[in-house]
């Protein structure tokens, strides 16, 4: 540490790029400081560090005998806990995750000890190093808070628990799933809305969910026992009801139970399968070699949908593009609302048959696939349909939302099949084929890459750099600031 003190004292005042002779190992008796990264300019990127602590001076030790999911949530709540010790000042930086849990590096355990990676915005005036503010930040203040975040007695420990055993009772959760039937499982009492459209954070008084006792199933967490709720089975599933009932809150809620959810969120005992995929229609795309030929063919002037790429695709086409992509990333079932989806791929009524022949619609219609999807690929569908009742024909299990509660509706659903059948065609042609995945096409990213930096702008808030021999991801929001992500 004194060695880190006399060279900032050294540089005061100077230009800002001698901060670049801090890089370096330092010892502060209870921990080691790495400054990795120094930023060149004050307007850079933030200077990247980390601090290795032996387990012997945390009292955390006994982590290290805990479940790889209990050990997830332990480095996540420490990444939280020095996020919040530190977020007085904007110039100390670590990766967290929102409501969400997800395994990263900027918490480590290793052998030697536990190892936290974090980013600083290194002080100046202008373009000059403020050596003595640095001192008080590096020596001092974050030291300070490093200590609190890793050290078993200054934590939150019931806090700390309840946050670790809850993500270990999820994993159980998901992980009965597949023995069980399910794709998704979602608790009595979880509270699925969302405080507005821009936050995570739960509603506030929500009506809590409850399951249909028709579609209530039981399963075993190691913490909590036993949990019941709304099981969804393999299959295809429709979510129905009115407008603003919450059919797309549950959809949503079973989006992201895939991920696990800190304790209050309200999803904490929601999980789904992690081989689900919810797709969408995206106008504008572009698709690069895909064979599309289940959903769109005989295309105008004889254009092939077997090796299919464009630069602008249309809403219909996006979507097929992206339910082709799903089942080759091995997708074992498809998310779907219709308020996101493209309506000519969704559906085609009796009427439109009527006008417009088959020969002159390249389209064929999800619900004429949708069967074949469950029966011979094995993917199972849950889909929010309430403008369509095209789908009854093929669904197995119907979720009506009602004053945003469920109601187990598959029975009525055969009886309205039964009174009122349809009158359309089916337009799956030709049967169903299985597609073998597309192989990487290395010759033309190393020819993009030989060409320098490449950039790829996906409509989310993720932009993707390629450059020789690295993917870098970067949220968009924070591209300005940042350059790489962390290590």
């Amino acid at each position: 540490m004194d060695l880190l003190i006399s060279k900032l004292k050294k540089i005061e005042k100077q230009n800002y790029r001698a901060y670049q002779q801090i890089k370096g190992q330092y010892d502060f008796k209870d921990f080691t400081l790495h400054i990795d990264q120094v930023q060149g300019d004050p307007y850079a990127s933030p200077s990247r560090l980390r601090v290795v602590r032996p387990w012997s001076v945390t009292g955390l030790d006994f982590l290290k005998e805990k479940s790889a999911p209990y050990q997830i949530a332990a480095r996540d709540f420490i990444a939280r806990s020095l996020a919040q010790f530190t977020k007085q000042d904007n110039d100390v930086s670590i990766a967290t995750t929102g409501q969400i849990v997800l395994d990263n590096t900027a918490v480590l355990f290793t052998e030697e000890g536990i190892e936290l990676r974090f980013r600083v915005n290194l002080p100046a005036e202008g373009r000059s190093v403020l050596g003595k503010k640095a001192i008080n930040l590096l020596t001092f203040y974050l030291p300070k808070s490093i200590r609190k975040a890793t050290l078993w007695r200054e934590l939150p420990q019931q806090n700390f628990t309840e946050h670790c055993e809850v993500i270990e009772d999820q994993d159980a959760l998901r992980s009965q799933l597949e023995q069980n039937g399910l794709i998704s499982f979602v608790a009595n009492g979880a509270i699925l809305p969302r405080l507005a459209g821009n936050s995570e954070l739960p509603m506030k008084d929500a009506v809590p969910f409850e399951a249909p006792e028709s579609m209530t199933v039981t399963l075993n967490t190691p913490n909590r026992g036993q949990v019941s709720g709304l099981g969804i089975k393999k299959g295809i599933t429709l979510i129905v009801g009115g407008g603003f009932h919450g059919k797309s809150t549950l959809l949503n809620a079973v989006e992201l139970a895939i991920y696990d959810h800190i304790p209050g969120d309200g999803r904490e005992y929601c999980v789904t399968d992690p081989m689900s995929m919810k797709i969408r229609a995206e106008d504008g795309r572009c698709i690069h070699s895909l064979n599309i030929d289940n959903f769109i063919s005989h295309l105008p002037m004889g254009r092939s949908t077997t090796d299919f790429s464009t630069q602008d695709a249309s809403g219909s086409t996006s979507q097929a593009a992206w339910l082709q992509e799903s089942l080759e990333a091995g997708a074992s079932a498809l998310l779907i609302d219709e308020d996101t989806s493209a309506t000519n791929f969704m559906i085609r009524d009796e009427r439109m048959q009527a006008l417009v022949n088959k020969s002159d619609e390249p389209i064929t219609p999800l619900v004429d696939r949708i069967s074949e999807l469950k029966s011979s690929a094995g993917v199972s569908s849950i889909i929010v349909m309430g403008g369509s009742g095209d789908y009854f024909d093929h669904a197995d299990h119907v979720i009506q939302m009602h004053d945003y509660q469920a109601l187990d509706v598959t029975e009525k659903t055969k009886q309205v099949v039964a009174q009122h059948p349809t009158e359309r065609k089916s337009e799956g042609e030709k049967p169903f084929t299985h597609i073998a995945p597309r192989s990487f096409n290395r010759a033309c990213v190393q020819t993009i890459l030989a060409e320098g930096k490449y950039r790829v702008t996906a409509k989310a808030l993720t932009r993707y750099d390629l450059v020789k021999n690295l993917l870098i991801s970067q949220p968009l929001n924070s591209y300005k600031r940042q350059t790489r992500s962390m290590p």
